[in-house]
């Protein structure tokens, strides 16, 4: 999950010390499992469900494919090769695959969080704009999707150049990043931070308000005219998209500010910054069920 450094074991000083990291070792390797599991069932099986409706073409269905598509990434090369190296201790391949696993860890990140900006903005359109969402909305979805895609692509490039295969202790190697010190590290991680989660979620925040008030103002509009009736068909329609926002916007900020918080503070003030033991365990595992949560959310709210 560490996109700045190896996710190998610091050296132990006890034998004591080490039948607890041992013990802590074997709890996050199993949780990274459960992990990888859910995320991928429930991905693949919303992929599915997607296919059987297939023929009813609706504005979303081709959104929550690709953001399948990215959590698949994440917990194909992310989740798995963390579940790896904890059963290892060490990275085992050669430099290639130690770049290529990090760039595409980062891939799965940008293209997760963009693809959910993606569509966010999309059915901002549709509700706010509708006129200029159905002249040019398909071509705007292809376009939008094509854009996340072709941003986490580049974005994730420096990890190609920053993690490289490297001798750590006399012939022992691990994946490991390298910065110009002191600032090298604090700038990228800084980033990473405001392109992957920073600005996804001000965009996905805006538009939602605007998506709510919309909605709130155009029914209550017509509840005026309806009656009573309409009034209650306002609530609940109103109260089904004021809880699809709450669940998504939670979701991804439970899951991904902790990270991040960590991120940060472990390159602004690494003498005070929790690197080690359950607290940071759980931090790092925390991000990845952002991955397991998404295909549920949208699959009861669609």
């Amino acid at each position: 999950m560490d996109t700045t450094s190896s996710s190998s074991s610091p050296e132990l000083a006890t034998d004591e010390d080490g039948e607890v990291y041992g013990r802590l070792a074997l709890v996050r390797a199993g949780i990274l499992g459960l992990v990888f599991v859910l995320a991928t069932c429930g991905n693949l099986f919303f992929l599915g469900t997607l296919w059987k409706k297939r023929k009813r073409n609706t504005r979303t269905q081709l959104f929550l494919s690709h953001l399948c598509l990215a959590d698949l990434v994440v917990a194909f090369f992310q989740v798995l090769p963390q579940f790896s190296i904890e059963i290892t201790h060490r990275f085992r391949g050669t430099d290639f695959l130690c770049r290529s696993v990090k760039y595409l860890q980062v891939v799965g990140m940008f293209a997760s969080a963009y693809m959910i900006v993606a569509m966010t903005v999309d059915r901002y359109h549709a509700v706010c704009k509708p006129m200029v969402s159905f002249l040019k909305g398909s071509f705007r979805r292809y376009l939008s999707i094509g854009a996340a895609w072709l941003l986490s692509l580049a974005f994730s490039s420096p990890q190609l150049f920053i993690f490289s295969l490297q001798e750590v202790e006399e012939n022992r190697y691990d994946c490991w990043a390298t910065f110009i010190e002191p600032w090298g590290s604090r700038i990228y991680i800084s980033w990473i931070t405001v392109s992957v989660f920073a600005l996804p979620a001000v965009i996905i925040l805006y538009c939602q308000i605007r998506i709510c008030t919309t909605i709130y103002f155009n029914m209550k509009r017509k509840a005026l005219q309806a009656g009573r009736a309409g009034t209650k068909a306002v609530s609940n329609a109103m109260l089904k998209t004021v809880k699809m926002t709450f669940v998504i916007i939670m979701a991804y900020t439970v899951c991904w500010s902790p990270f991040f918080v960590v991120q940060l503070w472990s390159v602004w003030s690494p003498s005070s910054a929790p690197t080690q033991g359950p607290v940071f365990a759980i931090i790092m595992l925390l991000a990845s069920l952002n991955s397991c949560t998404n295909p549920w959310i949208y699959l009861y709210y669609s």
